[in-house]
């Protein structure tokens, strides 16, 4: 399967013109070329969207919504103004296609591993008892702007940032294991929630991304993964907030995940770990694989 966006990055980017200011005639001295550079501006941006994120993650209402806008337009204004790269990952234009092909993907990940999990006797479900409206909006809000201020952060960013360094591959390892390690201060974390959350998230997500080339639509698998799993009753790596259903687990937490969650089972490790080799395979047929460039240090 193919995809326009992949396309549109390519002719969008120029990062050999902006990672030593040479478009633009080295504005800025040292210190302007240093930003510019991929490193320079994914640390900027990471500092302008998580300033955002952490003011506005936990708000009432939906200021996480609003939040993840004002994040939209802090990434805008980095990769515009100060990478001096198009954004056609953050196109509007089939924004809300890509979102609903995420989604459904992340949902029906979700979905697997949890009847999955459940067949072979590691949850049983019982309903909670919640006000449905609310507890599924408050589930939308907080879970919608934590999928897009991460997805920006780790694929947007990061990931982009060190595949203009040093390729696709290493960019996908070193931001799929450092997504793994920000989660290691989650409650009930441990050595192999991370490990399987480096594998199933860090990774998926990012393949996902090369694949698609588009934020709108690894936002979407986030989105639908995390809340999801928060309606299931379904601790969210390591956080349970209120869902639509309460889960006991049974069993070892190799199956179930034990406190940490889903995220923790060996299930969707394997099913994360099928759908990235999938996805893998289609991101190389788009050539959104990218090899690191001659010359790069």
């Amino acid at each position: 399967m193919s995809t326009p966006s992949a396309a549109h990055d390519d002719a969008g980017s120029r990062p050999d013109e902006d990672e030593d200011g040479g478009g633009r005639g080295g504005r800025g001295g040292r210190l302007g070329r240093i930003v510019r550079a991929p490193l320079g501006w994914m640390l900027t941006g990471l500092v302008g969207v998580g300033l955002v994120s952490g003011l506005t993650a936990t708000g009432p209402g939906p200021v996480p919504v609003l939040g993840a806008i004002a994040a939209v337009a802090v990434y805008w204004v980095v990769m515009r103004r100060v990478a001096g790269r198009s954004t056609p990952e953050i196109a509007r234009q089939g924004a809300g296609r890509e979102a609903l092909y995420g989604g459904a993907v992340g949902l029906g990940f979700v979905l697997v591993s949890a009847l999955l999990i459940t067949v072979f006797g590691g949850y049983d479900f019982s309903w909670a008892g919640n006000g449905f409206l609310s507890v599924v909006w408050s589930a939308a809000m907080v879970q919608a702007g934590a999928a897009v201020t991460e997805e920006l952060m780790f694929r947007g960013l990061a990931l982009q940032a060190l595949e203009q360094r040093w390729g696709s591959r290493a960019a996908i390892v070193i931001t799929g294991l450092f997504f793994g390690a920000a989660h290691l201060a989650a409650p009930g974390a441990s050595a192999w929630s991370a490990l399987a959350i480096a594998l199933e998230a860090g990774v998926m997500l990012g393949v996902a991304f090369l694949w698609r080339r588009n934020i709108w639509f690894v936002a979407g698998l986030h989105f639908t993964w995390n809340t999801a799993e928060q309606l299931l009753g379904i601790p969210v790596s390591g956080h349970t907030p209120q869902g639509l259903f309460t889960v006991d687990t049974h069993g070892s937490a190799l199956l179930s995940g034990g406190t940490f969650g889903l995220e923790a089972s060996i299930v969707p490790v394997l099913i994360g770990v099928l759908l990235t080799v999938r996805m893998v395979v289609l991101a190389r047929r788009n050539g959104g694989l990218r090899p690191r460039r001659p010359g790069r240090r």
